[in-house]
Parts: structure tokens; C-alpha cells; sequence
């Protein structure tokens, strides 16, 4: 009798701790509820994949075939580096009257995001470095065919160096897409969700 007492007694403490463990952590399994009717974050989250989770699969598989690429090469990142980018940023953003962490929060993200993909990125232009470069002759002939003359307020030199930037971003887009492509037809990708 006294053993049926003692299990009686733990069975009724786990379900108590059970209830409280999940009234305390509720968030992990409900995301909201309207006029008392739960909507579990499994709802949530089966909507997200459904609409976008092969798009942010395959970001995150570039993702881990860059770093993992770049390990490969012992291509790393200074916190110089990241924090120039930052500076860079910080600077963009103040002229549109935010700070960074407003238009970070306006993003969705993290500062920690944020210099992930600052690093990410880093590491991707070092291994296509040789295949982003812009010549001066690349540069004329940008302005040449767009018709564009500086602003009156921005020296020269500051002009070429941003129509230098916007072309070699764009080479960095293309080549990025064959570098990557080249990463994935080589690697072994298992999936086991399909979308």
C-alpha cells in the first residue's frame, strides 16, 4: 500500500512540474491565442517552411558551402575588417536618420546577423577576388554609356570610387552564383525535407 502511496505521489509531482514546466515555457509550443484558441507554433512554422522554406534551405546550404570553402582555404576575417563594414553601414544609415540598431530591428535582425553575413560575405569576396576587380577603362565606360556626371557636392575621386563599388558588386553577384554553383556540384547534399 505504502509503494501505490509513493508512485501515486510521483506521478501527481511530474504532472504537476509538467504543467508548470509548460505554462513557463508555453511559448515553445503556442504562438498566440485568439479569444482563448491556441495557434501552435507548429502551425506557424509548417506555413513558414511551406512558403518559403526551400528559399532559405538553399541559403543556408550556400551559406555552409562558403564557410566551409573558405575554411578549406584558412581564409579568416579581422575583426577590422568587420568592424570597417559596420562603420560603413552605421554611416549609410545615419543619413537616412536611423540608427543601426533601428533599421537592424526594421530588418529582423540581430547585430549578430549582422556580422555573420558581414563575414560570410568577406570571405566570399576574398576567394573571388581575382575575378571582382575593376579597371579604370571599366569604370569610363559605366559612365560613358549611363550618361551620369558626379554630383555637384561629391569630389571625383569619391564618385569613381562608388560607380567602382556598384560594378564590382555586380560582378560579385554573378560570379558568386557560378562559384557557388560550382561548390554545390561538388558537394554531397542530403535532404530530408522537400518543399
Amino acid at each position: 500500500m505504502k509503494k501505490f502511496i509513493t508512485l501515486k505521489s510521483i506521478i501527481l509531482f511530474v504532472f504537476i512540474v509538467a504543467i508548470i514546466l509548460g505554462y513557463i515555457y508555453k511559448g515553445l509550443f503556442i504562438a498566440a491565442t485568439v479569444n482563448g484558441s491556441p495557434i501552435s507554433r507548429f502551425s506557424v512554422i509548417g506555413l513558414l517552411e511551406k512558403e518559403s522554406g526551400k528559399m532559405v534551405l538553399d541559403n543556408l546550404i550556400s551559406e555552409k558551402l562558403i564557410l566551409n570553402e573558405a575554411k578549406n582555404r584558412s581564409i579568416t576575417v579581422s575583426q577590422e575588417e568587420i568592424d570597417a563594414v559596420l562603420n560603413s553601414i552605421e554611416s549609410q544609415v545615419k543619413l537616412q536618420g536611423q540608427t543601426l540598431d533601428q533599421a537592424l530591428v526594421t530588418q529582423n535582425m540581430s547585430k549578430e546577423d549582422l556580422i555573420k553575413q558581414i563575414t560570410t560575405q568577406k570571405k566570399l569576396e576574398f576567394m573571388l577576388s581575382d575575378k571582382i576587380q575593376i579597371g579604370a577603362e571599366e569604370i569610363d565606360k559605366f559612365i560613358k554609356d549611363n550618361k551620369i556626371t558626379a554630383p555637384k557636392d561629391m569630389k571625383q575621386e569619391d564618385f569613381r570610387k562608388s560607380i567602382e563599388n556598384q560594378l564590382k558588386q555586380q560582378k560579385l553577384g554573378m560570379e558568386a552564383d557560378a562559384f557557388i554553383t560550382g561548390l554545390r556540384e561538388k558537394a554531397s547534399i542530403g535532404r530530408f525535407v522537400n518543399y
